[in-house]
């Protein structure tokens, strides 16, 4: 299977860290150049604005999907290839998952929280098989990784999160590992 779309899940702010903000680009960046989608959540603010920003800087191309309640907060980003607004977050998070080949997480907070959780759980459950990517910039989700070995230590967890997840460090790791197209492996 050949990864033709991703949808990225990430802050709608920039964090602390400028390491964030600049991952967030050049994964951008490095889909554009591999003739991958971005689907994400049509923002134009922090790690999802660069992260579109970085996709248009390229010639690549962007679907933002948006739920009304969000427009105002994340302001939605007018120059994208294609902008869906939809009525709430179930049906957003709904066409997120179904137009995309494979799920990449950068740091973010309880919403991107979410949206890897049920992802997960969704593999889990065998409503899809899509290839999950945690973008560990600067270590941001070690804790959140400890975490989840305790559950699964604990027993609460069915598989191990290495079965759920690939993390990696950098945009081009990350590359090294999707389920592009050979020539975006070159």
């Amino acid at each position: 299977m050949e990864a033709k779309s991703v949808v990225v899940f990430c802050g709608s702010k920039s964090g602390n860290n400028p390491l964030y903000e600049v991952h967030a680009k050049e994964l951008g960046n490095l889909l554009a150049e591999n003739n991958i989608r971005l689907i994400y959540g049509g923002g134009n603010r922090g790690m999802m604005g660069s992260v579109a920003n970085g996709v248009l800087e390229k010639g690549g191309t962007v679907t933002g999907i948006i739920p009304e309640i969000l427009n105002q907060w994340e302001h939605q980003h007018d120059a994208i290839t294609e902008l869906i607004v939809v009525e709430n977050m179930h049906i957003r998070k709904r066409l997120l998952y179904e137009k995309a080949d494979a799920a990449i997480i950068l740091p973010g907070g309880f919403g991107t929280l979410d949206e890897l959780f049920e992802i997960v759980t969704w593999n889990q459950l065998s409503i899809h098989d899509k290839p999950i990517f945690i973008l560990n910039s600067a270590g941001f989700y070690n804790g959140l990784l400890q975490h989840i070995h305790h559950m699964m230590n604990e027993g609460f967890l069915y598989t191990s999160v290495e079965n759920a997840v690939t993390v990696v460090a950098s945009p081009r790791e990350l590359f090294k590992q999707l389920p592009a197209p050979a020539a975006a492996l070159e």
